[in-house]
């Protein structure tokens, strides 16, 4: 079993910090649904602004507030402004690496959806894999590592 990426919210910015609450990241109900994350998941979160990194579970907030509300000790690691990155995972078998299409979503600074991504890993013809980034209409975008290169 191999650890993927399942969904992210990459780019949302930090609504709050609540130190004193009992723990984990509230967020809007309408980014985890598309995003395909779950209520009680753990997702890592990655601040963008500190390079802090931790994990937590996912509370649901109110639907359409577009919050991303960090609570307990992880309010210790970002800070309302913050740009953050929340993943979630899955373990799956290598063949089935081709079937999982993780959905990617990046935000405004209002913490509205700007882009809708896919995923895709595709075998290739010498036996491995190829990656692509799919936008919404389904074109191929290019992947940072590739920008440049014939």
């Amino acid at each position: 079993m191999r650890k993927i990426v399942a969904g992210k919210l990459h780019g949302i910015y930090v609504t709050e910090a609540n130190l004193d609450y009992h723990g984990s990241i509230t967020l809007d109900p309408d980014h985890c649904e598309e995003a395909g994350i779950l209520p009680m998941e753990f997702v890592e979160i990655w601040n963008k602004n500190s390079g802090a990194r931790i994990s937590t579970y996912v509370m649901l907030g109110e639907r359409g507030s577009r919050c991303c509300i960090l609570n307990g000790a992880v309010a210790r690691t970002c800070q309302p402004g913050d740009q953050a990155i929340i993943c979630n995972s899955v373990y799956v078998h290598e063949r089935e690496l081709t079937a999982l299409k993780p959905r990617v979503l990046t935000f405004d600074k209002g913490n509205r959806i700007v882009d809708r991504l896919t995923y895709s890993v595709e075998p290739n013809a010498e036996g491995g894999y190829s990656f692509s980034i799919l936008n919404e209409a389904n074109n191929v975008l290019p992947v940072p590592a590739l920008v440049g290169r014939p």
